[in-house]
């Protein structure tokens, strides 16, 4: 198979080690915003093709897909291009930052019939996978998820700590994670949700602190903390309440409440999650069916941001 991977900065490079890891898979183009700078990481990873172009490396001979890690404003268009030039693809989350967008990709997806998937690694670390595999043995029922979600990006920087040419959103990109999460990990739709923020930096015309209130159809409840202003231990911390048992997942790693740790190595073939999307996505094409986390099963997770949009929306009016 071969793929074309658009946005080789921080996460596309987890991308693109994950990649080396799945027999019969070649990156074969890479799209950047500036042509040295790719040409060099392309040179790194061992790929033919180094350009500033999508169209220029979705008409490359034999491509078959394409993993967008570019920048979230740019999603929805560039999914369409793949779609409409025959290739698979895979959006890095979020999948867009509007409902309109998300509409219009899912809309042509399944015009198209092909496969297009979204980045929500939370379906497929193997901590939330360990857990989730319990919930469907009937072994654990969640009674409410504790999130925290929590970083220092005073500055429009990216995880290499370098300046970023777009702005990242506690809403449409850190909270995607969690709505879904929750969604997924209960079997159930969302049925209230609400949110409340704090003030809009003055520069980045983002707000720096959120907090989301989440209810299932049957009651289990999800309380997601979102800051960029946490100067202090970063990253994305669950914490399952059920009723047998807490469990506490940090990425790939998974402790009970009293911090014991839980072997999770042989949940998959790999503890990465990452790497573990991208088997995902390789296998859907090549089994010819839905992939976990495909634009159809993440769509509800959009509409609920939207709603929560909305109503933070009205509060500032």
């Amino acid at each position: 198979m071969n793929i074309v991977l658009a946005g080789p900065g921080a996460f596309g490079i987890k991308h693109l080690d994950a990649i080396n890891k799945i027999d019969g898979v070649e990156v074969v183009s890479l799209v950047g915003r500036t042509l040295d700078k790719t040409k060099a990481i392309a040179e790194k990873y061992d790929v033919d093709h180094a350009t500033t172009d999508l169209g220029d490396a979705l008409e490359q001979p034999g491509v078959d897909a394409v993993i967008l890690c570019t920048p979230t404003q740019g999603h929805a268009t560039e999914a369409l291009q793949c779609l409409e030039a025959g290739k698979h693809v895979q959006i890095e989350i979020p999948l867009t930052d509007n409902w309109a967008d998300a509409r219009a990709v899912y809309d042509k997806q399944q015009e198209t019939g092909l496969v297009c998937m979204v980045g929500h690694t939370r379906r497929f670390n193997p901590s939330h996978q360990w857990v989730h595999r319990r919930i469907n043995a009937g072994e654990l029922k969640i009674q409410q998820m504790d999130v925290q979600t929590y970083f220092f990006r005073r500055k429009n920087m990216n995880a290499l700590g370098e300046p970023r040419s777009w702005t990242d959103h506690l809403l449409w990109h850190h909270a995607a994670h969690t709505v879904d999460l929750f969604a997924y990990q209960t079997g159930e739709k969302i049925v209230e949700a609400n949110a409340i923020q704090g003030p809009i930096h003055p520069d980045l015309g983002i707000a720096m602190d959120m907090s989301i209130q989440l209810k299932s159809e049957t009651g289990a409840i999800c309380t997601v903390s979102l800051s960029f202003n946490n100067y202090g231990p970063l990253g994305t911390f669950f914490r399952y309440i059920c009723d047998n048992g807490t469990y506490i997942a940090r990425y790939d790693d998974l402790v009970t409440g009293r911090e014991e740790p839980i072997d999770v190595s042989q949940v998959d073939v790999s503890i990465n999650g990452i790497e573990l999307q991208d088997r995902e996505f390789v296998a859907a094409i090549n089994g010819g069916r839905e992939p976990n986390a495909s634009v159809g099963k993440v769509l509800p997770c959009y509409e609920v941001l939207h709603e929560l949009e909305q109503q933070l929306e009205a509060r500032r009016t």
